[in-house]
């Protein structure tokens, strides 16, 4: 075991695995592997506590600390760092409903899987993405998109109450009423810049008794058509249906658009027509289902791990792309060779759109579609050639697309600030100096208070 020489009157509390120890290496075990790292320990707490003496125990022993929740980091030392402390939350994880006022409150640990599909065998419907091993504590933070944002909102509009332990190890309690600022910035600010989170309180919904999923395959190479077909219809759509196209690296030949629809079969097939009698498709496939089989189809268990890594970037789209940007995207999946290779779009619009752009910090309220695309890898050495390609396609793509979102960071931006905040950035460091003047909480691309430097 390696040794370190403690310096501090504070004990780890929680399940602690230092470097060395059983366990360890697959406690470093990330979504993608890119965002790897070696830290020193990982203390899993169990409550407020362990997390509180976890913070006060790095700041004593002067180590770099991340707080990890559902470990999708996406770029390298976010939620790992290097010689540091990771206190991860996975372990707190319960889930209370308080039906009388229409609320749960959640754990930060807990996975959206876990949650959306809990919540739907009790006849409530909670927003999600498209992952169902996504940690909670992180998507709601940053925002959190999904097929439901145009019927009930981000993730982070449906936040009423946060409790977040800040640098000192105090339990913060962020709503309406008190320290209602964090509370803002916890509505689309982004992870591990204040603080750590260890509960939520969200507002819930009723389900459907049904609702109608679908999905349509094309040929890949009629991506311009459909592509084409989907930005002129999707953004404009009935409010009721959010829906995502899938392009993948010519090398895998995907080209795939799917959505969900809180509606009937009949309703939803009128609305497919643009899109139906676009190309050839090669398999249209709509579905009327109870609520709870619907979660249990859009969000199935993960298949086992990929060990390719993935190299991401992401953007909102305020206009139509021309022909130059679609075949910047083209040019994009032709290069890149990884078969997790790809692009995604997400319709904008909705209850999404009908909140002010300073009224949280999420500020990207208007465009019309939401896009993301990554080059994946396996071999070490195809790593610098495809984050390569990944920067150029974002510089082709730059006079067609604006800001970028926080939960998809992309290191190689170097105004990030308001890349992924917009206005709202300004107002975000107010509250940064407010509850971390000293800036426990950083790591590249965290939040500065005003008496650092960006």
């Amino acid at each position: 075991m390696e040794v370190f020489i403690i310096q501090s009157k504070t004990y780890l509390t929680g399940r602690v695995i230092f470097r060395g120890d059983p366990g360890y290496h697959e406690a470093r075990q990330n979504w993608n592997p890119f965002s790897d790292s070696y830290p020193l320990v990982f203390v899993f707490a169990q409550n407020h506590l362990d997390v509180s003496n976890a913070i006060i125990w790095a700041q004593e022993n002067k180590v770099p600390l991340r707080a990890r929740s559902g470990r999708h980091a996406l770029e390298r030392e976010m939620s790992q760092v290097k010689d540091g402390i990771v206190i991860d939350v996975s372990d707190m994880n319960h889930v209370r409903l308080d039906r009388e006022n229409g609320v749960a409150f959640v754990e930060t640990g807990g996975t959206v899987g876990q949650i959306v599909k809990s919540l739907a065998q009790k006849g409530l419907m909670f927003p999600f993405g498209d992952s169902p091993s996504v940690g909670i504590g992180g998507i709601t933070l940053g925002g959190g998109i999904g097929p439901l944002c145009r019927s009930i909102g981000l993730i982070s509009d449906n936040l009423i109450g946060v409790k977040m332990v800040d640098a000192q190890g105090k339990l913060l309690i962020a709503n309406e009423e008190e320290n209602s600022d964090l509370l803002w910035a916890s509505r689309g600010g982004g992870g591990g810049n204040f603080g750590i989170a260890t509960e939520y309180e969200f507002n819930l919904h009723c389900a459907p008794a049904k609702a109608t999923t679908f999905e349509i395959v094309w040929p890949w190479e009629q991506l311009e058509q459909v592509f084409d077909a989907w930005q002129n219809w999707a953004p404009f759509v009935d409010h009721r249906l959010g829906t995502s196209l899938e392009i993948g690296g010519k090398c895998n030949g995907l080209l795939h658009a799917s959505g969900l629809f809180l509606g009937s079969k009949a309703e939803l097939t009128n609305l497919l027509e643009p899109i139906t009698s676009t190309g050839t498709p090669t398999e249209v496939n709509i579905q009327n289902l109870p609520w709870r089989v619907v979660v249990n189809n859009l969000l199935p268990a993960d298949p086992i791990p990929d060990p390719s890594s993935s190299k991401f970037s992401s953007a909102w789209v305020e206009e139509i792309w021309p022909d130059r940007a679609i075949r910047s995207m083209r040019s994009f999946l032709e290069k890149a060779t990884g078969t997790e290779s790809n692009f995604y779009f997400l319709n904008w619009g909705g209850a999404v759109s009908e909140i002010p752009s300073d009224k949280t910090a999420f500020f990207w309220r208007k465009p019309k579609f939401y896009t993301e695309w990554s080059a994946s890898w396996m071999d070490p050495s195809e790593a610098r050639k495809n984050i390569a390609l990944v920067t150029k396609t974002r510089e082709n793509l730059d006079p067609f697309i604006k800001g970028s979102y926080v939960n998809v960071p992309d290191f190689n931006i170097k105004d990030f600030g308001p890349t992924y905040y917009g206005r709202n950035f300004d107002r975000l460091r107010k509250v940064k100096t407010k509850y971390d003047p000293s800036n426990v909480f950083n790591y590249p691309q965290s939040i500065p208070p005003f008496n650092h430097p960006r």
